[in-house]
């Protein structure tokens, strides 16, 4: 489990989150959702700790994190798997390589047992042979599901995932939501993902965290998001603002 408790995070004047409490569940797909500028990001970001908070604390299973010098800290993110809006590989290297990049940042494994995983991860992503192609021969699912097996190439307790389904179709959005969410609930993983699309969130939504203007507004789950009087996730959720607006 991952706890935000009472986090305060400012740039400048710009209050952008302000109090806010959270819990994260293991072996969940845990979504924050939230307009553009409502804060989800710098949320997700104060969670792994690529942003300071301002007061506050991140809490990993019973650890403060925000107490951790930058030892400890490496260490914990060891425990972290990263998968970034559009998978961020590497250009330059091919599918093994990338996959492989942080098992040699961090490991001190032989080649043998190193591929060894890279192959694991690849058949357990249902991708198979394709060591040798590079990112630029991968089709934008492709890229997303190595970019999911670099993400769970050091079997992370912890796993962020930053918009995946950015610039997929819905068919092979549904794939990757669902392939997410399948290596979550074997792996016992703590996940967290940041998005705007509402059918991820009806699919594999197990809690859901509306942020909005800054603030946890709403925490719920596909079950009940469909269902809540609260007026501005009901906006967010069925577009009634811009339904409103285009009647006029």
């Amino acid at each position: 489990m991952i706890e935000a408790r009472n986090i305060n995070k400012s740039f400048g004047d710009n209050h952008v989150l302000k109090n806010v409490s959270c819990s994260f569940e293991k072996g969940k797909t845990n979504l924050i959702i939230g307009q553009s500028g409502s804060g989800k990001t710098v949320l997700m970001k104060c969670l792994v700790g690529l942003f300071e908070v301002d007061s506050g604390i991140v809490v990993y299973d019973d650890r403060d994190f925000t107490k951790m010098n930058f030892e400890k800290r490496k260490t914990l993110r060891q425990e972290i798997g990263m998968l970034f809006q559009g998978g961020a590989l590497f250009d330059s290297m091919n599918v093994e390589e990338n996959i492989m990049f942080p098992l040699n940042m961090f490991t001190r494994q032989p080649l043998s047992e190193k591929l060894d995983r890279v192959n694991f991860v690849l058949k357990r992503v249902n991708l198979e042979n394709v060591n040798r192609l590079m990112p630029s021969e991968l089709s934008g699912g492709m890229r997303k599901r190595v970019a999911i097996a670099r993400a769970i190439a050091m079997k992370p307790q912890y796993l962020f995932c930053d918009e995946p389904n950015s610039g997929l179709d819905p068919l092979t959005a549904g794939v990757i939501d669902h392939l997410i969410q399948e290596i979550t609930e074997e792996y016992e993983i703590t996940t967290i993902v940041n998005t705007h699309d509402m059918n991820s969130v009806l699919s594999i939504g197990d809690t859901v965290a509306y942020i909005y203007r800054g603030e946890l507004w709403w925490k719920g789950n596909k079950e009940t998001i469909l269902h809540t009087n609260n007026e501005e996730l009901n906006e967010f959720v069925f577009g009634t603002e811009l339904t409103s607006r285009l009647k006029r």
